[in-house]
């Protein structure tokens, strides 16, 4: 029997350059009323964090990837940056069972 590893996987997710932003731009118009002056060029985009059972690190990102472009992002808009963490926080995978 294989044992899976938890690992901790980070999905972050902007805009491509290029595509408009209105959110960053409303962001950064509010700025300065709001008492911070000098910041610009504001974009906003999300994260998304997940815990992945697999084999490996590397098949951990493969299987975000394939999520990623998928379903998790648009990849005609959006970018993404997937960042593992080896091992997740916490039990081996499958709740510390073996697969």
């Amino acid at each position: 029997m294989r044992t899976l590893v938890r690992f901790a996987v980070a999905v972050d997710v902007m805009p491509k350059e290029g595509i408009a932003d209105p959110q960053g731009q409303t962001v950064e118009r509010a700025l300065p009323w709001l008492g911070f002056p000098g910041m610009g060029q504001v974009r906003v985009g999300k994260r998304i964090e997940l815990v992945v059972d697999a084999d490996d690190a590397a098949a951990a990102e493969a299987a975000v990837r394939a999520a990623c472009v998928r379903f998790l992002t648009n990849p005609v808009i959006e970018d993404f940056t997937i960042s593992v963490v080896e091992p997740a926080t916490g039990a081996q995978g499958n709740g510390g069972r073996s697969a």
